[in-house]
């Protein structure tokens, strides 16, 4: 999730720190794991990575986006993915680790972030990950028509899921790129009322047949500021499986679909370039 107003704070040995375009860059050693960082954003989480085992995703999101690229295609099978955020790699290495073969593109706008990612935490050879520096739907738009079986979505500044990537808009620009039935999945954030959240739900239902949610119960409850993940395809999505890992996860979490989601949307209408807003900023609390 985004960044927070950084405050003084004591930093680990070993701690490696750099400036970028969206604030302080620091990379922070694992102490239960060797080769393992965890990267902020002026004081914020972003992402973690294991060089020696780049399967493993720390980050509750990130797991369930794991389960996601694990549910698109049988095991080993090779996938065309685009990545939209790329913060430290986590989910591009994951998927380069579990699926061999597959062909990646990823979109991340902060050109030093990229830089120092990739000089402190190299990609293994041979990975076929392309990273481009832009905005993540002027790179999306470059991708060929059809071309990703799967596109994953997680753009955060300033904590802030960008207005221009919330709308239908945007959405017929992933249907463009995505292959019929492909799937499509976006890490969103929000805090009670929820209204954002509800927004992307009938956003995506608004351009796709089938539309789940993967969220902490607490979140959709709307008890808590939070993150959930949003899947959708014009294929039906592997529920069942889905709804078991979620909820075997050490942060156990909820699908919901169907009925239950249209009724957690509430009415609300989809959201349109014309009317976009960013996401709303997580309270203070949340990274503290």
């Amino acid at each position: 999730m985004g960044k927070s107003r950084n405050t003084p704070r004591r930093r680990p040995a070993g701690a490696l720190v750099e400036a970028v375009d969206g604030g302080l860059a620091e990379l922070i050693p694992d102490r239960e794991r060797a080769r393992a960082w965890t990267l902020l954003i002026d004081g914020a989480p972003q992402s973690h990575v294991d060089l020696d085992d780049p399967a493993f995703l720390s980050f509750e999101y990130q797991r369930r986006l794991g389960h996601v690229i694990d549910l698109a295609a049988p095991p080993g099978t090779p996938l065309k993915a685009v990545h939209l955020g790329g913060g430290a790699l986590t989910l591009a290495r994951y998927l380069a680790a579990t699926r061999p073969r597959a062909t990646q593109q990823v979109v991340e706008r902060d050109a030093p972030l990229v830089e120092l990612v990739r000089r402190e935490l190299p990609l293994a050879a041979g990975a076929r990950i392309r990273v481009r520096s832009a905005d993540a739907r002027e790179g999306l738009a470059k991708v060929a028509d059809g071309w990703a079986d799967l596109i994953l979505v997680d753009v955060f500044s300033g904590a802030r899921t960008p207005a221009h990537l919330t709308s239908t808009e945007f959405l017929d620009e992933v249907r463009r790129a995505l292959r019929p039935g492909g799937l499509y999945a976006a890490n969103l954030a929000d805090g009670p009322p929820l209204a954002h959240l509800r927004g992307q739900i009938a956003t995506a239902a608004a351009r796709f047949t089938e539309v789940a949610l993967i969220a902490d119960p607490a979140v959709l409850r709307g008890k808590r500021f939070g993150n959930a993940v949003l899947v959708a395809s014009d294929l039906p999505l592997p529920l069942a499986e889905l709804t078991r890992r979620a909820a075997c996860d050490p942060h156990p979490a909820r699908v919901a679909h169907g009925r239950e989601l249209t009724d957690f949307t509430g009415g609300a209408l989809p959201v349109t370039d014309a009317a976009a807003v960013a996401s709303p900023a997580p309270p203070p609390s949340v990274f503290r």
